[in-house]
């Protein structure tokens, strides 16, 4: 299946890459500027594709994202602290994010003749994010079968979809995924903050698939707060 990767830099795809390359046939790596606050993870996404041998396309989208407003992660808002399933991480909501992803990277897909595009979204993400979601996902894949019906016959693969982000860490594992050649911090540091509610959520992944983090984070141990009220299971 000759596939491209949406590829943010983050922990979630780059191991969906590794995965992909060991699996399948990985076309390419597409990553999108919108703008976003955490920028750096494009680099980290360009080293992936340059560790996989494979080209990575950056998408200039920052035009669209000026006007995608009210976000934390585009808009001068802070990036709540807390737990990722928390009410307050809504603000990190960027609307319609995904769904603007997809149909450029299916249309790319489409002209270089690839079988799938392959996207990271995952069971955690369910609580904030709706175009994360199993309906999203199985929505979008019907549209787009109409949209290029005749023409190109691509499947949207989500293959992480209904698993926790502690279930992506252990099956990365067996590709060699370098962790901590991954970046997830919404606040775009230096280092890992270690409090907003994706560096609370990869901090707990590695502690519930028993693997050694080996993320430098400012706040190493506020996960352990946040994630208290919260119902988790270790992966065995």
């Amino acid at each position: 299946m000759k596939t491209i990767v949406i590829c943010s830099g983050g922990l979630d795809s780059v191991s969906l890459a590794h995965k992909i390359a060991a699996e399948h046939e990985l076309l390419a790596l597409v990553s999108f500027d919108y703008g976003q606050r955490h920028r750096k993870e494009l680099d980290f996404a360009a080293d992936c594709a340059k560790r996989l041998g494979v080209p990575h396309h950056v998408i200039d989208i920052r035009p669209i994202g000026a006007h995608l407003t009210g976000s934390a992660l585009t808009d001068d808002i802070d990036v709540p602290d807390g737990h990722y399933a928390e009410e307050t991480m809504r603000s990190t909501v960027v609307p319609n994010r995904n769904a603007i992803m997809l149909t450029i990277a299916f249309g790319l897909a489409a002209a270089q003749q690839a079988d799938a595009v392959a996207i990271a979204v995952h069971g955690g993400d369910h609580f904030i994010y709706p175009d994360c979601r199993p309906g999203f996902i199985d929505s979008f894949n019907a549209m787009q079968a109409h949209a290029l019906e005749g023409y190109a016959d691509v499947t949207l693969f989500a293959p992480y979809v209904t698993v926790s982000k502690a279930a992506i860490v252990t099956d990365a594992v067996k590709y060699g995924t370098p962790f901590g050649e991954t970046w997830s911090c919404y606040k775009g540091g230096l280092r890992h903050c270690g409090r907003c509610g994706t560096c609370v959520e990869r901090r707990e992944a590695f502690h519930l698939a028993g693997v050694t983090d080996p993320t430098d984070y400012e706040d190493p141990d506020f996960w352990v707060a946040a994630t208290h009220a919260f119902a988790a299971q270790e992966v065995r």
